[in-house]
């Protein structure tokens, strides 16, 4: 008998590809060597900018509908939002900002991303901090032009839904004037914008391309950092404006201030984080464009004759300063409705 054996034949799956990575990133050789020459004069952002104790969310929440709120203002038509637009990197792109009835102040409108990394604010740092500068434009004649302190006060408590916010952040507090500024500071101490440069300040040197890396190189080789250093790349020291050849301007900040000639035209350095989308620049916001300031500083501060490819890779490095606002974070609440009593508002 003839016994015939079959066999099944099987075959072995074919095994899946092996999906290949991507390289590495590799920093630039630039990038790589200026790393270590950058720390201790920089440092990356922190989560938040607070002060001692942090606020309560609802501290910050009630911060955040007052920054947006109009009927802090006497036409019930202007917030801290309007100059210092938080869609806009806490700018309104103006020389100087409208205020009530449209008249224009002075100075620039400062952008409030990251301002409480400042030793001062203003300017002529006329406020130690961001909750004292929050009382200020509140009862400016020529910005939000309110009378006194007890007046918004009222008009805070004629708005229903602020009693049980009020309550909320300072719990068996009055509302008062103070409560109110400590709030909107709570806010604005959150309004970090984080960048490539703070990945790089934390080790990544691959977090600046090649020309941001060469405008570091030029940036600190020219002596930028004597002004623009630290936590806001800028905002922690006073110097004057023309330091090395004069600069011609009729604000004599501190000296107007301080009433002494000695610090004529002495101003706050500003940070230069997200200095590619505030301008336009200077206190008066006199100049436009970016290349024309860089240029200008050069001269006035360092004594120095910037060429143009300089110019150019300093503002390729200020790029890179340009981080990226929380948008649930700043995003505008639904505004709270009136009450019955809530003054209208005055054309006067």
């Amino acid at each position: 008998m003839l016994t015939l054996l079959l066999f099944a034949c099987t075959t072995e799956p074919a095994p899946e590809p092996v999906p290949e990575l991507p390289p590495a990133p590799v920093a630039d050789p630039v990038a790589a060597e200026m790393l270590p020459k950058v720390k201790g004069l920089f440092e990356p952002l922190p989560a938040r900018m607070d002060k001692g104790e942090a606020p309560t969310a609802a501290q910050i929440d009630l911060g955040r509908q007052l920054y947006y709120e109009t009927r802090l203002s006497k036409n019930q038509d202007i917030s801290c939002n309007s100059c210092h637009m938080l869609d806009a990197y806490g700018v309104d792109n103006e020389p100087t900002s409208p205020g009530h009835k449209d008249v224009r102040g002075g100075r620039n409108s400062p952008t409030s991303y990251n301002a409480a990394l400042h030793l001062a604010q203003f300017w002529d740092g006329r406020a130690a901090d961001v909750e004292a500068q929050a009382k200020g434009p509140v009862l400016n004649p020529i910005e939000m032009a309110m009378p006194d302190e007890a007046t918004v006060v009222a008009v805070i408590k004629s708005i229903p839904d602020y009693g049980p916010a009020f309550e909320a952040a300072y719990p068996g507090q009055e509302i008062s004037y103070d409560n109110m500024a400590n709030a909107i500071g709570a806010f604005e101490r959150g309004l970090v914008t984080p960048a490539p440069w703070d990945a790089y300040l934390a080790g990544d040197a691959t977090a600046l391309d090649a020309g941001q890396a060469k405008g570091l190189q030029t940036f600190m080789e020219v002596g930028c950092q004597g002004c623009h250093s630290g936590v806001a790349v800028g905002g922690s020291q006073y110097r004057k404006l023309g330091e090395r050849q004069a600069y011609e301007t009729e604000d004599k900040g501190l000296g107007a201030l301080k009433e002494d000639p000695a610090q004529d035209f002495i101003f706050k350095v500003p940070s230069l984080r997200n200095i590619t989308e505030t301008g336009p620049y200077l206190h008066d916001g006199s100049l436009a464009s970016l290349e024309e300031t860089v240029q200008i500083m050069g001269k006035h501060q360092l004594d120095m004759e910037l060429s143009d490819s300089q110019v150019g890779e300093i503002t390729t490095f200020l790029g890179a300063l340009k981080g990226t606002p929380d948008a649930a974070y700043i995003a505008k609440p639904t505004a709270f409705e009136s009450g019955p009593e809530t003054p209208a508002a005055d054309p006067s």
